[in-house]
């Protein structure tokens, strides 16, 4: 439940789960697999319908020829709604489901905003507009200020490493 930490009313807070320690410099048209397994439960489903899930959210400088004094941006990939509840789901591929959106002037000059999200490979091709080669700051599970969320999140994959969330900490392996 929120309290009186933010002005938005009702009072509302987004958490971010994630670091810059293991992502920092990956290039973003290098990612080529990214998805998680959630859990999501039917009270959640009650809160805010079946796409309220949590999200993977990259913190990027995008590098766009068209917009080069941007160099910050959240990348962010809404997943469908989970095909189960209360049961963990399969593993849900952000390449090939839900839909990705950039922040702020980022998202306007690559023509993928909240309002209008675009695919994963849509997105990835909007980055690769002539600048620099965009990278990730930092990677990992939000949930944002829309309806409240009780769930879990394992087995975050970004690209050939799976990140699976234990009571002892994030155990790594590779994929596979």
């Amino acid at each position: 439940m929120a309290d009186r930490a933010t002005s938005l009313t009702p009072p509302s807070e987004a958490v971010h789960f994630g670091n810059e320690t293991d992502f920092y410099g990956i290039q973003v048209l290098g990612l080529r697999q990214v998805g998680f397994h959630v859990f999501q439960t039917g009270e959640n489903i009650s809160y805010g319908g079946p796409g309220n899930m949590p999200n993977i959210r990259f913190e990027i400088d995008p590098n766009l020829a068209a917009a080069r004094a941007t160099t910050y941006s959240s990348m962010v990939w809404n997943p469908p709604p989970s095909p189960v509840v209360d049961q963990w789901s399969p593993y849900l591929d952000a390449t090939r489901t839900g839909t990705w959106y950039l922040t702020g002037s980022a998202g306007a000059a690559a023509k993928c905003t909240a309002d209008h999200p675009c695919g994963f490979r849509a997105l990835l091709a909007a980055l690769n507009d002539g600048g620099a080669p965009p990278v990730v700051y930092t990677a990992g599970v939000s949930k944002g200020r829309d309806y409240m969320w009780n769930g879990a999140v394992d087995g975050l994959r970004i690209n050939d490493v799976v990140y699976d969330f234990e009571p002892d900490g994030v155990q790594t392996h590779r994929a596979g």
